[in-house]
């Protein structure tokens, strides 16, 4: 057997912590000495040290972790319970992260709101374009519900499209449908000799006269754009029927900070 302190070296945990455990009934000395008091532990016992420690680093609560372990769930479960378990932590992570970036994002339309625009406004017609689409509804214009959505058809669309050459830069378009939501549409212009299996074939109408901005960067940050055209518009007397299009004209960087898309917004 082994005293407390040599079990704490060679699982890699503290002293405390192992008297910690048991307190709460989670891992009990393999003897105490009734004189001394002193805990002493067998070797095999690192196996449920192993097993605790794994649990509560992905988070679960002491009690949740008692549970499991006085089930004595065998390697191949226990493998699977934890990688269930570090799934949803990675999927939260992500979850964080993009919060994060949505925060920093709308920092950066404060601190911008005094100063005046890194680009500039510029007035083009919108030519009709022949392109393969998939459609979906964002549950309102938030990036926390327009992101998955448009990913989503993105991957559904390239799968569909396979290795089929585009005639042009990929398109978004979003159009407001009532209690807030959008229909969006992610479209690859194509071909006339293209007959979409699988995808819906369409004309995107031109317009004789939109407000574009060239946004550079990541596309949680791309409300800027919205919000420099929005200024303008209104300054300049035009109104818009708040349909809007994004051009991705460079989206292949794997770096965002290096992605070019033109937000175009028809006035009238």
């Amino acid at each position: 057997m082994f005293s407390i302190g040599a079990f704490a070296a060679m699982g890699r945990v503290s002293v405390r912590m192992l008297r910690h455990y048991d307190a709460l009934g989670l891992l009990r000395p393999a003897r105490v000495d009734e004189f001394s008091g002193y805990r002493f532990y067998r070797a095999d016992q690192l196996r449920r040290l192993n097993r605790l420690v794994a649990l509560k680093d992905l988070g679960l609560h002491l009690d949740q972790v008692k549970s499991i372990l006085d089930k004595e769930l065998d390697g191949a479960d226990l493998h699977s319970l934890l990688g269930r378990r570090e799934a949803e932590l990675r999927d939260q992570i992500a979850a964080d992260q993009d919060r994060l970036a949505r925060v920093r994002a709308r920092l950066a339309l404060i601190e911008a709101e005094s100063g005046s625009p890194g680009g500039r406004v510029t007035i083009e017609p919108l030519a009709p374009v022949r392109v393969a689409l998939v459609s979906g509804t964002a549950a309102s214009n938030d990036h926390e519900d327009i992101g998955p959505v448009v990913q989503k058809l993105f991957g559904d669309l390239f799968a569909a499209l396979g290795s089929t050459p585009l005639t042009g830069s990929t398109i978004a378009t979003y159009r407001p449908i009532g209690d807030g939501e959008l229909a969006v549409q992610v479209c690859a212009p194509v071909g006339p000799e293209f007959t979409g299996p699988g995808l819906e074939l369409a004309e995107l109408p031109g317009h004789p006269t939109a407000a574009t901005y060239l946004h550079h960067g990541v596309m949680a940050e791309i409300g800027g754009a919205y919000q420099v055209l929005a200024a303008w518009i209104e300054d300049a007397g035009h109104s818009t029927d708040g349909t809007a299009r994004e051009v991705y004209l460079s989206s292949e960087p794997e770096s965002q900070q290096d992605w070019r898309t033109e937000v175009q917004l028809p006035i009238t």
